[in-house]
């Protein structure tokens, strides 16, 4: 499986690939007619192989046939449709777009911006009667011209293109190849165990390589069933549950914490609809939490640990009867994972330093920026900016981000290590601990943390507790308590730039 269009021919012509409320269901037959469809409108106004084309629809059925439609001809480029005219201005044009498809009579800036720039609009209509995420294109006026590379992509076009988070710089466009993306998605199907029987439900963000690669591609590659939703909504969850009868779920972890504070009245619906697992990726899952999932579901919990520039999944815990190791993100679980140091040389089993990748699924390099590609790759490793250690069995614990570690006057604290500390507080739900800019230490360690409710604790309560458990450099000076954390568009929390929002820097 090496392009899009191989992926798809996986599934039987007349089983439900995508299905999503009020639609009738979309077979895999409907899904390959409907790529083709895709490819003659856009080859005949010029628009084929590697030409960039933008996608700004709301979580839904068509926003995950539009990303795997464009991708088998064109290169999808899935923008987040939250942002605001400069942001789209900015990934437009970083992004030299031909075309920007929205839904029709969208209200998006990016409606403006695209005809500011004299970028070709597309308008997408829904066509639910004809199955989820089944869709007809107004072209606009567009005049024919012919494409200077029409047909079916290959595996080493460009199928998809996202900009890293950019927390600490200008976001990077990291390009992922058809050979790529196909990888990902196998290397995922594989740690899952998917099979045609598996039916998803997607909460996932579908302009962010956690959805689309292992909600949509991974799933379909095994020709098995995704239930599109409009995005994570914890008061909807259950309901979802019980109407969708999932096999499994994808989230991040603040999306699983959100879950739990539900079950409990959710019980029945638990019962009625058994999971085989659940999956937690893109941020680390205290070991708390995934033992009150597993608790509560009495399914499997699998943590993997993926990144954009691995189009998604490097590492995984593998399902029984494999041992999962809680605080781990498993086993190398597609690439080949190493440990490296600043010098570039491969270290020891059990010694720290910062993991490095190497496998198909793993980006040719950043676009258009030698010196990122520079610091990025070294002797054919990936250095994916984390820290952590690989054990004699090869499960990887990650310590931190390298970026993120608080040097406390030359100390070196892991924020993670923090964490899962206040976690096992009895108040705390959620934690998130970061670095204050300190005039004579250089940083300091800051908490935000959410109470559960119900429960009370003081800023000086939680700071003694860590001092029972932590040496005392490692104590959070400065514990602010909150109603909620801020996260970034993904639902993650991000500890880069949470001094300066939460104003203390």
């Amino acid at each position: 499986m090496k392009t899009l269009i191989e992926l798809l021919a996986a599934g039987n012509a007349q089983s439900t690939c995508l299905s999503a409320a009020n639609s009738a269901p979309l077979t895999y037959s409907a899904l390959r007619q409907l790529s083709q469809y895709v490819q003659t409108a856009f080859n005949q106004v010029g628009i084929g192989r590697n030409d960039r084309v933008a996608l700004v629809l709301p979580n839904s059925a068509e926003m995950a046939s539009s990303f795997v439609t464009v991708a088998c001809c064109c290169t999808s480029a899935p923008l987040n449709p939250s942002y605001r005219a400069d942001e789209f201005e900015f990934y437009l044009n970083d992004l030299n777009a031909k075309a920007l498809v929205v839904e029709k009579g969208s209200s998006s800036p990016a409606v403006a911006v695209a005809a500011k720039m004299g970028i070709a609009l597309i308008e997408l209509e829904p066509t639910p009667t004809s199955g989820a995420g089944s869709f007809t294109l107004n072209m606009n006026g567009l005049a024919p011209k012919a494409a200077q590379h029409p047909g079916d992509a290959q595996p080493d076009d460009v199928a998809l293109v996202l900009h890293t988070s950019g927390t600490t710089s200008r976001p990077k466009i990291v390009p992922l190849t058809h050979r790529n993306v196909s990888a990902s998605a196998q290397n995922i199907a594989n740690s899952t165990r998917f099979s045609s029987t598996d039916r998803g439900l997607n909460v996932m963000p579908l302009f962010h390589i956690h959805g689309l690669i292992a909600g949509i591609l991974a799933p379909l590659s095994q020709g098995g069933e995704v239930y599109c939703t409009s995005g994570f909504n914890a008061l909807k969850f259950f309901s979802q549950m019980d109407e969708v009868k999932p096999t499994w779920y994808t989230a991040v972890p603040t999306m699983h914490q959100a879950i739990l504070s539900r079950s409990a009245n959710n019980k029945e619906v638990i019962e009625r609809v058994p999971l085989r697992f659940i999956r937690s990726s893109s941020s680390s899952l205290p070991p708390q939490v995934l033992a009150e999932l597993e608790a509560t579901f009495k399914a499997p919990v699998i943590e993997a640990y993926g990144m954009t520039e691995a189009a998604h999944q490097m590492a995984c815990n593998p399902l029984p009867p494999g041992q999962r190791k809680p605080g781990t993100v498993g086993l190398a679980a597609g690439p080949e994972i190493a440990i490296m140091n600043a010098d570039g040389d491969l270290l020891p089993t059990g010694s720290t330093g910062e993991i490095v990748i190497r496998g198909s699924n793993v980006t040719p390099g950043y676009e258009n920026n030698d010196k990122a590609n520079a610091e990025a790759f070294t002797n054919g490793w990936f250095r994916t900016g984390d820290q952590g250690v690989l054990d004699a069995q090869g499960y990887v614990s990650i310590t931190g981000r390298l970026k993120e570690i608080i040097n406390r006057g030359g100390e070196k604290i892991s924020p993670r290590e923090v964490d899962e500390v206040l976690m096992d507080h009895p108040a705390v739900a959620q934690v998130v601990c970061f670095g204050i800019p300190h005039d004579k230490l250089g940083e300091e360690v800051g908490a935000a943390v959410v109470l559960r409710e119900g429960m009370t604790a003081t800023e000086k309560e939680l700071r003694e507790y860590t001092a029972t458990r932590l040496a005392d450099f490692k104590v959070p000076r400065k514990v602010l308590l909150m109603d909620e954390i801020p996260k970034g568009a993904t639902g993650k929390l991000q500890r880069i730039g949470m001094a300066q929002k939460l104003g203390l820097a």
